[in-house]
């Protein structure tokens, strides 16, 4: 018992005590002592104000975050705000103009009735002529438009029907200018292939454009060949329109046409003809 008990005790010296060289440990010393004389020097004041800034900086850097993350809310807010005041506005606007538009169909039809029967010629100068020509004109501009195009085919059809029966109603050589305009209008319309498709599909269209092309004033005859061309170079309207236009077409009137002296007409009725060919293939 006692050999094991001086084994137990000489264990734990082993233990609690490491044997240094006195070289080594006098060098440790040294430079324990370096230390303690070298740290106070290296920590001054200066490091210790930049460790207080750095956390200052950080602290800031947090506030700025929330302070971002605050801002993007707010624009988040404010751009679903003004996106709702844009749609309602444009809503607005388009009921504006649906209006405007009904007003003008409205105008133009209450003009025609007034012409009367036997009138030859009228009043160019008169406030009403000037006032409907001036709708007339707006008419066209805002057609001469893609985005006007489309609204006109898809918001103001009320128009177009309107347009197309006051050019059906008024005598060969009366208020050519209003024809012309309406004509100009129709025609920027069928650029838009849906407008296209409306207008060639309403009913009487066909029988319509030879009813213009025996108007004595060029210009007429000019714009009602450039609404047929149209037709004709759109394969999937000429499709649906071919068998009409074989059966009724003022073929005469077009060769007369051709030797129009006025030189757009006379150009633009030739292309016609060649254009018509196409028709002898749809047969």
């Amino acid at each position: 018992m006692r050999h094991l008990a001086g084994d137990a005790q000489k264990a734990e010296t082993k233990e609690e005590f490491v044997k240094v060289r006195r070289r080594d440990l006098e060098r440790l010393t040294t430079e324990v002592m370096q230390l303690r004389d070298f740290l106070p020097k290296i920590l001054n004041g200066d490091i210790l104000g930049t460790f207080q800034k750095l956390d200052a900086i950080e602290s800031n850097m947090e506030k700025k975050e929330e302070e971002i993350e605050q801002l993007k809310m707010d624009c988040e807010h404010f751009r679903a705000r003004l996106e709702t005041a844009q749609a309602d506005g444009m809503r607005e606007k388009k009921s504006k103009a649906v209006k405007f538009f009904t007003i003008t169909a409205q105008t133009m039809e209450s003009f025609v009735k007034s012409l009367s029967e036997d009138m030859k010629q009228q009043d160019l100068d008169s406030d009403e002529n000037q006032f409907v020509l001036a709708l007339a004109g707006i008419v066209t501009n805002v057609a001469a438009l893609a985005c006007g195009r489309e609204f006109l085919v898809s918001s103001s059809r009320e128009l177009l029907d309107t347009m197309m029966h006051l050019l059906g109603d008024m005598k060969p050589g009366l208020c050519t200018k209003f024809k012309v305009l309406m004509l100009m209008s129709l025609y920027n319309v069928s650029i838009n292939l849906k407008g296209l498709k409306y207008i060639s599909e309403s009913p009487g269209f066909i029988p319509l454009l030879w009813w213009l092309l025996n108007d004595p004033d060029t210009e007429v005859c000019l714009h009602a060949l450039r609404l047929l061309q149209s037709v004709i170079l759109e394969p999937e309207v000429l499709a649906k329109s071919a068998s009409e236009m074989r059966d009724t077409l003022p073929f005469q009137r077009i060769m007369a046409l051709s030797r129009s002296r006025n030189a757009d007409l006379q150009a633009l009725a030739k292309e016609i003809l060649e254009d018509l060919k196409i028709l002898e293939y749809e047969a």
